[in-house]
């Protein structure tokens, strides 16, 4: 008896596992944006807490609420830009090998939208609105509550501790933003070569 035919072909997998990721990386997208915007009301919400109480203490709740939103919108950015690229270096080379030579390039659009003259310009200001809405704002916070707010010790370690937090979450933000920073290797697949014959 012959080999069964699979049920599924290769090429229909690659497909699936293409539309599935994407959908992942479209939530992780909207998820993303949206972080933007709890942390701009919970700036908003502390600010004016702080300001109707009067109580300076109530500005170094905006570090950790700063720090946790940052941290999460980064490591989503980080997984966005991750499925991308491995649409780009795992399932284009393998779908395009399955195509055949004529079939042109694969998923070309995940390679055409970095190609823009102006995205290293808009990496950057994205960086910087991104250090404002996660590092700056909170650094002012704590500032505002240095020189309003007695000095009891406990409350200026703990601002000192938020503060390299923040300032660590900084660090990372820039890390990551550099235009320059190595590209991940893409794989490199061995040439299947035909088994040898053995000496008769």
């Amino acid at each position: 008896m012959g080999e069964r035919e699979p049920l599924v072909g290769v090429g229909q997998l690659l497909i699936a596992e293409y539309q599935s990721i994407k959908e992942e990386q479209r939530a992780r997208i909207g998820f993303r944006d949206n972080l933007l915007y709890v942390t701009l009301a919970a700036v908003a919400g502390v600010a004016a807490a702080s300001l109707e109480a009067a109580r300076a203490t109530m500005l170094l709740a905006l570090p950790p609420v700063c720090v946790v939103l940052g941290w999460t919108y980064l490591v989503n950015d980080e997984k966005i830009s991750a499925i991308g690229r491995y649409v780009r270096t795992e399932l284009a080379p393998r779908l395009g090998e399955l195509a055949g030579p004529g079939a042109g390039a694969v998923f070309g659009w995940e390679t055409a939208h970095r190609g823009d003259a102006r995205r290293r310009s808009r990496k950057a200001v994205q960086c910087l609105v991104d250090l404002g809405a996660f590092c700056a704002v909170p650094l002012a916070a704590l500032v505002g509550y240095w020189t309003d707010a007695p000095g009891r010790a406990a409350l200026l370690v703990l601002s000192a501790l938020e503060a390299l937090a923040v300032l660590a979450l900084g660090v990372h933000f820039v890390l990551y933003a550099l235009p320059f920073t190595a590209p991940a290797p893409e794989p490199s697949r061995a040439p299947v070569c035909p088994p040898t014959q053995p000496p008769l």
